[in-house]
């Protein structure tokens, strides 16, 4: 059986969702898939469908394979009916998910119906019956150090009288000031302590529950954003101007329906990219706004929720203010924030160290985009964006912020820019918004892209026109060093993308052509693809560049570069004028990087298959075990990758391009914001290395 750990605490509101998320993503990373079990749970009918959220967070994971049904132990009902019965329920429920063999994420119950001491001392049974160890999460927000230190005792203890053991302690929402004291508190030679500080948005409701709480009716706005975080209320009983005064970001406004110079103002306040931008407005006492405001609001196609309820405006606030938030898997925004708390204050490898969870030989897509991630947000470099009005990129810059991934600036007109995130509901306020008609930067290019160009016969007038074109813009800031990387193309053609780059950034000296590759992530292993988007019909010394740029790249990302240069024919079975290229340029690669496995003409299925290689090319080091695979045209490579990323569902992550001197990655047109995300790690992890090549 694979390891697991209960993830346990003392009483409700300690943010253990938070902690068991955390778990679950650093397991993810290390392992193919793993399994989450929950012992006892309480469905929240009103606002869950019957389910339990918490297990309906963790199962919706990626790398959680099982169904709600077979992760559920037994209710509180079975517990209270007849709990040593229930006891030998969850034993039984717990084998049948731990024989699949894959690590199992526990955790225990939430502090609902039952007193805390008898609550906490049946999971400790559960715990020692399961022979997981616990990891205690404890509630910092009010506690000092010492606090913590004697209730962990306390806990301990109670483990040990029921049989268990103490894993780790993680206290959670401590004051940002006592994160060093809690830990030097709780941490013992035997038991490793961590603290995460208090984040309000964790806490905060979302809009769809505050509307529930009042038996709300959505008058206005976009469904979507009923899942945006309300961080707090403004009652709107003052004149406009103090109203405006008292917005903050995420706010929640609550008026009269009989304001309409209120409901004006704030929808103005908030496509506004001078104020904060606010969740809803809450429209009480019954009234109904006038047809001509209910005309004006459409016309502007304003996306923010408004919402109606008969309550007078007492009740609804004491209403909103007893709403507590959760963390749910419909919460994208604070999963993200609940995932870089996390990583940020919690050493996950050395968690799971201390499971013994051993990494897998597999690289599944998942691990491939957390190997990702994790290089990106360990250096955090500086990624421009050209296509800033796009909503995809819009929505991907939200989470690479949240995450932590890279620092951005968006190019675009900034009210644009703004209005479109207030409508969509994301958050890009801690990225740099940049218009490609400034001119004091537009001057500053402009000089430099005359100074490179002007043997083109660019002159001066010329270059001023041509910088403040989007791509042309964020390749000078790459170029200049105000930007590390660029990422764009999701609007824009390739040759959109890439010519700027040619242009100014450069080839690296021993470089003959740009190419590109794509990580093909199969089921259990990641492979690398080249050329297949740039290069129509390379030379034998192109198609040899194009190889060792993408072993290159294949080593950078942590693949073991072994070329195989593809063709018709494998070995010297056969002839022809493509066959002669690809044998030409597999002869160039052994010259000029002799220490690299590389074989060819070899076909696919020599190069992928250990049976078919045995029989056709048995002494080859590449046969079989081929990582890298270099198509002899764009026609070929093409096709290929995308009739293996539909065929064999696997996730092709690209395309990303090499050779140039510095970071510059194209998109597809129709990539999705996953895509996106994905391709700003890469071109944060090539940065990293000071150059694009990958090598």
């Amino acid at each position: 059986m694979g390891s697991s750990v209960y993830v346990a605490s003392v009483e409700g509101y300690t943010g253990k969702s938070t902690v068991a998320l955390g778990v679950l993503q650093q397991l993810s990373r290390r392992v193919e898939r793993v399994s989450v079990f929950r012992p006892i749970v309480r469905p929240d009918t009103a606002l869950h469908g019957g389910r339990d959220y918490v297990l309906d967070l963790l199962i919706s994971h990626d790398a959680v394979s099982l169904a709600y049904d077979e992760c559920v132990g037994v209710t509180y009902d079975e517990v209270h009916k007849d709990p040593d019965a229930a006891l030998d329920r969850i034993v039984q429920r717990y084998r049948d998910v731990a024989e699949r063999g894959d690590p199992v994420l526990i955790v225990g119950s939430d502090y609902t119906d039952v007193g805390t001491p008898t609550e906490f001392s049946y999971n400790a049974r559960i715990a020692a019956n399961l022979g997981a160890p616990v990891l205690l999460v404890l509630n910092g927000s009010g506690r000092s150090p010492e606090d913590l230190r004697t209730l962990t005792d306390l806990v301990g203890a109670e483990l040990a009288a029921n049989h268990g053991s103490l894993f780790a302690v993680i206290a959670n929402r401590v004051g940002e000031d006592e994160l060093a004291s809690t830990v030097a508190a709780l941490a013992s030679a035997d038991v490793p302590a961590y603290a995460i500080p208090e984040e309000p948005l964790l806490s905060a409701p979302a809009v769809a529950d505050l509307m529930s709480a009042v038996d709300g009716q959505l008058l206005s706005g976009d469904f979507g954003l009923l899942s945006r975080e309300v961080t707090g209320l403004v009652i709107a009983g003052m004149t406009m101007p103090n109203v405006l005064d008292r917005l903050f970001e995420g706010a929640a406004v609550i008026t009269a329906a009989d304001r309409p110079e209120v409901v004006v103002g704030v929808l103005m306040a908030h496509a506004s990219q001078n104020f904060p931008q606010v969740s809803a407005i809450f429209l009480n006492g019954g009234f109904a706004l006038p047809e001509q405001i209910l005309r004006l609001i459409d016309g502007i196609g304003s996306t923010m929720p408004l919402i109606e309820t008969g309550l007078g405006t007492h009740a609804t606030s004491t209403a909103l203010t007893a709403v507590r938030g959760r963390l749910t898997k419909n919460s994208p925004r604070k999963v993200d924030t609940a995932l870089a708390l996390f990583d940020q204050h919690v050493d996950g490898p050395a968690l799971l160290d201390r499971l013994a969870v051993a990494r897998s030989g597999a690289v599944t897509p998942l691990m491939f985009e957390h190997q990702l991630i994790d290089e990106a947000v360990a250096h955090r470099k500086h990624i421009v964006l050209p296509e800033g009005e796009e909503e995809r990129i819009l929505r991907a810059a939200d989470v690479l912020l949240r995450r932590g991934v890279a620092q951005l600036t968006l190019l675009g007109d900034p009210v644009v820019i703004s209005a479109k995130a207030a409508g969509l509901g994301v958050d890009i306020s801690a990225a740099r918004i940049i218009s490609p008609d400034d001119e004091e930067l537009g001057e500053r290019f402009a000089h430099e892209y005359h100074r490179l160009r002007q043997h083109r016969g660019v002159d001066l007038d010329k270059a001023r026109e041509q910088v403040r074109d989007v791509s042309y813009f964020g390749t000078m800031m790459v170029q200049l060093g105000l930007a590390d990387g660029m990422v764009s193309g999701a609007v824009h053609t390739t040759a959109h993308t890439i010519r700027p780059a040619l242009e100014v950034v450069k080839t690296l000296p021993e470089v003959s052509v740009v190419s590109s590759v794509f990580f093909m992530c199969l089921q259990n292993q990641v492979l690398v693809y080249g050329d297949c988007a740039v290069n129509p019909d390379p030379t034998a010394e192109q198609l040899a560049d194009i190889a060792i740029s993408s072993a290159g790249t294949a080593a950078v990302f942590g693949i073991e570069p072994r070329v195989a240069m593809l063709s018709y024919s494998t070995g010297s079975s056969g002839t022809g004028t493509d066959v002669e290229k690809v044998s030409k340029a597999t002869e160039i690669v052994r010259e000029r990087a002799p220490e690299l496995l590389v074989e060819g003409p070899i076909q696919y299925d020599a190069a992928i298959d250990s049976a078919v290689a045995r029989t056709k090319l048995p002494e080859s080091q590449v046969a079989g075990r081929a990582t890298v695979f270099i198509f002899p045209d764009l026609n070929t490579g093409n096709n290929t990758y995308k009739a293996v990323q539909r065929s064999a569902n696997a996730v092709a992550v690209g395309p990303v391009l090499q050779g140039l001197r510095k970071p510059v990655n194209d998109l597809s047109r129709g990539a999705t914001v996953r895509d996106i995300i994905n391709t700003v790690a890469i071109t944060a992890v090539q940065a990293r290395l000071g150059e694009g090549s990958g090598q």
